[in-house]
């Protein structure tokens, strides 16, 4: 075993520097609570915090049989706020933070919840809280208590319970319907359910778990939720082998810490590998960086490092145009020697210690092409220990291996980069190493390539929600093209309005004041076969409207090929989900073709809630290496939308019954948000890249998906069956054969699926993946009123390997109560009028029997 294997086993073991969540024996530690930079200061809002963790503590503590509870958490604020009390913030940040604390959703208001991508078992994103909901004691009432609400979204953030069905639902008359549950009671589960109850401590178990409900706990997990906890989530082998605490758990630990402008150190491979073409893109995308994403007021230096290590540029503030140019004529242009890492690593932390004597916080943008000529052992250890986030870029396939898990480590992002010029990847991944507080502002609008001796033409839509600092950089790889760029109005900028600098081959259109809304077109003419690429980035238009953004990852960053990767793209604008768009992702491995794949969001295969912005798909065409992640989103075609449909939240209830009398909670205020027209727009991201090393030299052959969103429904004596097909291998290509059970019984389903009745489908054929079937049977006997039925359809491959059991769909057959026969329906209108006119006859027939009365003659006695 070699030195450099030996060291990688070495410092992955290091616990006290991995990142995110764990368990620290029975305790929760590294949980970063990030709070907006658009939250006005306050004190307060942060001992409200610590009350909610502390209180959450001893609920989690009761919920999992004394197993586990929070044993420390960090809580960082914005860099605006005012304090000395607040430490210097290491690694932590808001954009990896699994809790924040910001404005509300326009869908939520002040209704917590957690934003999940993926199936069930799956960690969230995120936990949403508004500092309101954190502040406001009167929500107690109707939620629960701070600290079990806290617990009921752990349950989904760390081991991906779904969504329950909300105590508001609507009935078939169209009324909403309200769930009033009594106030005192002995129940104890489940804290999923109803949290704001008293007596409701625990977690529902299988004995306890209504498997006919009609949620999407069901429907994607089929399970209880502490099934799903103990079978299914991160903590699941953990938890199985804890011993429950002998006593009360500890009060939890808290950290409060800030992050304040960004301290940048670019770290730069030179080495006789980089020579060509590698240190021309190299200053092309270091030049696009400086130019157009490190943020004003940030500080920034530069070393380089090959046989040996120098100094570029030292800590220099972004105060103007003219240092960030100046800082891109320091850029290196010529490579030669080897790759001594260690001496580039130290010299860059050591950069960073002359500001303030240490390198906490600050940031190192690591590049290298090549296996390290030293040993790591020396240094990549306390460069994890310093403190410092440190971001790698791996250009082409023989970078160290080191690097992922050195990002991993620090909270950096890991970045590859091939030798294909028309992917742009580099430029991509430097545009990416941004540091989000909440307010997010930038965004890359368009990335695309073309090789070409003639026109490279094509249009970047600027929509409304940017505009600002808007920018066009084009690069060429020998001679410089002609450049004309069209404005929406048709002014024209051409290269006397752009800034040529020879050096790095790179033009750059920096628009003036706001950019206008519409459609800007490029021209680009070639005079000889060349690589050219566009890059387009713009900001917020305005303070008060955050742009639409996209984020993209992989749901793993290592992957063996024993398991499949989602490929996930969430585009939203404020929180608001955007639908309908269309898009695509690359993934392009260091040596080799890429994969393009279009992502979903349907609900079925990969994509867990439908029409949620989130686009998903399973990757299954794995090949050992390193690869990058881009996605591409675009609306050209005027279909997206916003939507303020929730899934899920915080249950809120809207009363207790008390003693036979309902007691009403405060209504929750309306949802209301200006969901304006998108129109026409594009982004692109660029997600942090990951590694396969497939155990088997065959490629993984994966079952179709299971099917999760089967619904049926009985009309008159025939069955219809509707769901969206899977996949040959998940959720691509064909699936081979169906085969649709069903039961009087759900459990004969679930436990005994090959037991039940089957159905004749012999004329059916599996349609392509993400096709809407829809079947009608008939079962071979007059269906009774008042029947329920349940049904499962499971599907195989051209292999014979099955999909897992699709969920249990239900059906009813209820008739309406049949009129008497021989008796009309009566119009109660004309009930009303016949009864008017007998009275009104009456009345007159009266009135003349009387007058004749009054009018004849009697006899005298």
């Amino acid at each position: 075993m070699d030195s450099r294997t030996m060291f990688v086993l070495f410092w992955m073991l290091l616990s006290s520097t991995s990142s995110g969540i764990k368990l620290d024996g029975n305790g929760y530690v590294d949980i970063v609570i990030a709070i907006s930079s658009r939250v006005p200061e306050d004190n307060t809002l942060i001992n409200k915090i610590k009350d909610m963790v502390s209180e959450g503590s001893l609920y989690l503590y009761a919920a999992l049989d004394k197993k586990v509870y929070f044993k420390q958490a960090t809580i960082l604020v914005p860099p605006q706020w005012n304090s000395t009390a607040f430490t210097k913030a290491r690694t932590e940040s808001y954009g990896k933070a699994k809790i924040i604390i910001d404005k509300a959703n326009p869908a939520y208001g002040d209704e917590p919840y957690t934003n999940q991508y993926g199936e069930c078992g799956a960690e969230g994103q995120y936990i949403h809280f508004t500092p309101n909901f954190i502040r406001d004691t009167t929500l107690i009432k109707p939620y629960g208590s701070k600290g079990k609400v806290f617990v009921h979204e752990w349950a989904h953030l760390r081991w991906g319970h779904l969504i329950k069905i909300s105590l508001e639902i609507l009935s078939t008359t169209d009324f909403l319907c309200k769930f009033f549950p009594n106030k005192y009671q002995n129940a104890q589960s489940s804290i999923m359910f109803i949290p704001s109850l008293d007596s409701v401590t625990t977690f529902c178990r299988e004995n306890e778990h209504n498997y006919e409900a009609p949620n999407l706990q069901n429907k994607k997990c089929n399970k209880a939720t502490w099934t799903v906890i103990f079978e299914d989530s991160v903590d699941k082998d953990a938890l199985r082998s804890l011993k429950p605490l002998q006593s009360s758990p500890p009060a939890p630990a808290f950290k409060v810490v800030q992050r304040m402008h960004r301290v940048v150190c670019l770290v730069l491979d030179v080495s006789g590998s980089m020579q060509g073409s590698r240190i021309l893109r190299l200053q092309q995308a270091a030049t696009h960086f400086l130019q157009n994403i490190i943020e004003d007021q940030a500080s920034v230096a530069m070393v380089t490092f090959s046989t040996d290590a120098s100094t570029l540029s030292p800590l220099t503030r972004i105060d103007s145009d003219t240092t960030r140019e100046r800082l891109v004529t320091l850029l290196p242009k010529t490579a030669s020697g080897s790759t001594y890492i260690c001496k580039g690593l130290n010299l860059g932390l050591q950069v960073l210690n002359k500001d303030n004597g240490d390198a906490i916080g600050d940031e190192i943008i690591f590049l290298t092409d090549g296996e390290a000529s030293d040993n790591l052992n020396s240094c990549v250890p306390s460069a994890i220990n310093s403190g410092a986030v440190i971001h790698t870029i791996a250009l082409g396939n023989k970078a160290d291996k080191a690097l992922r898990e050195m990002a991993y480590k620090t909270e950096g992002k890991f970045i590859t980069a091939s030798d294909d010029i028309l992917s742009n990847q580099l430029l991509n991944g430097f545009s990416s190493l941004t540091v989000p507080t909440g307010d997010q502002t930038k965004e890359p609008l368009d990335s695309v390539g073309a090789k070409t001796s003639d026109w490279f033409n094509g249009t970047v839509p600027v929509d409304q929600t940017v505009g600002t600092r808007t920018s066009f950089t084009i690069t060429y790889e020998t001679s410089l093209p002609n450049i004309y760029i069209t404005s929406p109005s048709g002014s024209i900028y051409d290269q006397m309005r752009m800034r040529h600098d020879e050096s790095t081959k790179t033009v750059t259109l920096k628009v003036p004041g706001i950019a206008e809304t519409g459609d800007w077109k490029y021209s680009i003419k070639s005079p000889k076969l060349q690589s050219l690429t566009v890059t387009a980035t713009s900001q917020a238009a305005r303070a008060d409207v955050p742009p639409i953004i996209v984020k993209a990852n992989m749901d793993q960053k290592f992957n063996d090929g024993t398991k499949p990767m989602t490929v996930f793209a969430e585009v939203s604008q404020n929180y608001k989900p955007v639908i309908n768009a269309e898009v695509w992702a690359t993934l392009e491995p260091d040596s080799g073709s890429a994969e393009t794949l279009q992502l979903l969001d349907n609900g079925a295969g990969a994509d867990a809630f439908k029409d949620d912005g989130v686009y998903s798909r399973y990757f299954t065409k794995m090949k050992n290496g390193r690869s990058s992640l881009k996605v591409r989103v675009k609306n050209q075609g005027g279909q997206a939308r916003f939507t303020l449909q929730k899934r899920g939240g915080a249950p809120y209830v809207p009363g207790y019954v008390v003693d036979g009398v309902v007691e009403l909670n405060p209504s929750k205020p309306p949802v209301s948000a200006e969901l304006f027209v998108i129109g026409s727009f594009t982004r692109t991201a660029t997600g942090e890249s990951f590694e396969v090393v497939l155990k088997s030299t065959t490629p993984p052959n994966f079952p179709p998906n299971r099917i999760t969103d089967l619904s049926a429904e009985i009309q008159e004596d025939t069955v219809l069956l509707s769901w969206t097909a899977p996949g040959e291998d998940l959720d691509q290509g064909t699936a081979k054969y169906y085969k649709i059970m069903w039961s009087f019984d759900l459990k004969m389903l679930r436990f005994n699926f090959s037991n039940a009745h089957e159905v004749n489908i012999s004329a059916i054929s599996p349609q392509e993946a993400g096709s809407v079937e829809q079947h009608s049977f008939n079962l071979g006997f007059p269906i009774q009123n008042g029947t329920t039925l349940f049904f499962a359809v499971q599907s195989e491959d051209k292999e014979l390997v099955k999909s897992e059991i699709s969920n249990i769909a239900q059906a009813s057959k209820i008739l309406p109560l049949s009129q008497p026969t021989g008796v009309l329906e009566i119009d109660l209108k004309l009930v009303v009028i016949a009864v008017a006119v007998c009275l009104a006859t009456v009345v007159i027939i009266a009135i003349i029997g009387i007058t004749i009365w009054a009018l004849t003659p009697r006899k005298t006695a």
